[in-house]
């Protein structure tokens, strides 16, 4: 093993989490050009060999999937069922950040996953939750854990890149197992927030949400919207077809039909975030060609225990994704070293290790500092102490860090 190469591959990793916190420089892309830097010119790697790195079949779904629920989105179908959501609460305060928690696990976990989903939700649910006198700290914690409850869903972008990865590394089959861990960590720290700071006294408060105005009725393209995204999530349970091409085709015909504009689907697609994964993915793969993993992993190891394990690795990566991507940066570099860091620790279950990944990970992704959390601050109508809210939610989020981190304890032994 080339020991400088390995240390020098692992150093770009660590420059790229680094500055993927400080900076808003497209990770990706930084990733993308040190692997060709330091795997050609200084590994003697031919350029192929380094972009053999490109995770094909990962960018194909995350383009086909994303590039669906952006037609879904445009042509107004997503909208009209969140402002039906809101009716259904018939008035009671209580209940609707309740619904939002719920609407936004199932939005997420159908395709959209937990960034668009909050973009969808946020602007309604703060300017519900403003005329309901609903705090907006109470409500965006629910949104923004309902949101991510649902990334990891075998048809979200975020559960497509992690269960990706965990088949690559000798994991598969694990799909839904992670998803509903990862709903069930979302839910206990929601609700327990809910009910901590003052959530349950909305139930004695009624609103009036025949007062909002009323989204237009479903149409012809909305049914047909509907019914094949339907359809897509049926074939692939029932039929095990592969979600991105399935879900290129049910875009296709969205567009041949008429149901939605496909140019300005393809625009909205998030190819910020899927340069992000993709690049990082290259860089990943390059470190593991040069045994930088195996160095990553010793790392890992000295400050862990067999015991600990789980704790510990929740409460690095969410310190890590407070500040930079979860799906970009976090989940590529970490869950790759699970195998070897279970071995490690002298036969440490590697599942538990990376369902700690997940769930610590995604927990913190409510602070401000992430994207979601920003969204709901974003949304928030005029009059609000958006500052104050900032501060609650930051303090929420970097909380989660230590919560998460003895939820995986407790759960993952």
């Amino acid at each position: 093993m080339n020991l400088d190469l390995a240390w020098l591959s692992l150093l770009a990793l660590f420059v790229a989490i680094i500055i993927s916190c400080t900076t808003k420089l497209n990770v990706g892309v930084l990733s993308a050009a040190l692997a060709w830097i330091i795997g050609v010119y200084f590994g003697g790697f031919k350029i192929d060999e380094v972009a053999a790195g490109f995770p094909v079949q990962l960018f194909l779904t995350l383009v086909g999937v994303t590039m669906l629920f952006s037609q879904a989105h445009i042509n107004g179908t997503l909208d009209k069922l969140a402002h039906k959501a809101v009716l259904g609460c018939r008035g009671n305060a209580g209940l609707i950040p309740v619904m939002f928690f719920f609407f936004g696990v199932c939005l997420a976990s159908i395709g959209p996953g937990n960034i668009a989903t909050a973009a969808l939700l946020a602007p309604i649910a703060m300017a519900v939750a403003g005329r309901a006198g609903i705090s907006p700290f109470l409500m965006a914690i629910m949104v923004g854990n309902g949101a991510n409850a649902g990334a990891l869903s075998p048809f979200a972008p975020t559960g497509i890149i992690a269960n990706g990865i965990m088949a690559k590394v000798g994991m598969p089959g694990l799909e839904w197992r992670a998803y509903l861990t990862n709903v069930t960590a979302h839910a206990a720290v929601a609700f327990g927030g809910y009910a901590l700071f003052g959530g349950l006294r909305l139930f004695r408060v009624t609103y009036d949400c025949q007062t909002d105005t009323a989204p237009e009725p479903f149409d012809r393209n909305n049914w047909l919207t509907l019914g094949i995204i339907v359809t897509l999530i049926v074939s692939v349970i029932l039929l095990k077809i592969n979600v991105g091409m399935g879900a290129f085709a049910a875009a296709t015909l969205l567009a041949l039909l008429g149901a939605a504009d496909h140019s300005e689907a393809i625009k909205k697609i998030p190819w910020n975030v899927i340069v992000m994964v993709c690049g990082v993915t290259i860089l990943i793969a390059l470190i593991e060609k040069t045994n930088g993993m195996a160095l990553f992993t010793d790392l890992l190891a000295k400050v862990a225990t067999k015991n600990t394990v789980t704790g510990v690795i929740a409460f690095i990566t969410g310190m890590i994704s407070v500040y930079s991507s979860t799906s970009g940066v976090v989940l590529p570099a970490f869950l790759p070293t699970v195998p070897g860091l279970a071995q490690q620790l002298g036969g440490a279950d590697p599942v538990s290790i990376a369902f700690s990944i997940n769930v610590g990970s995604n927990l913190v992704d409510v602070s401000p500092l992430s994207t979601i959390g920003a969204l709901c601050i974003a949304a928030t109508p005029a009059g609000v102490d958006t500052r104050r809210l900032f501060n609650l939610l930051l303090a929420w989020g970097l909380s989660m860090t230590v919560v998460g981190a003895l939820l995986c304890l407790l759960l993952f032994r």
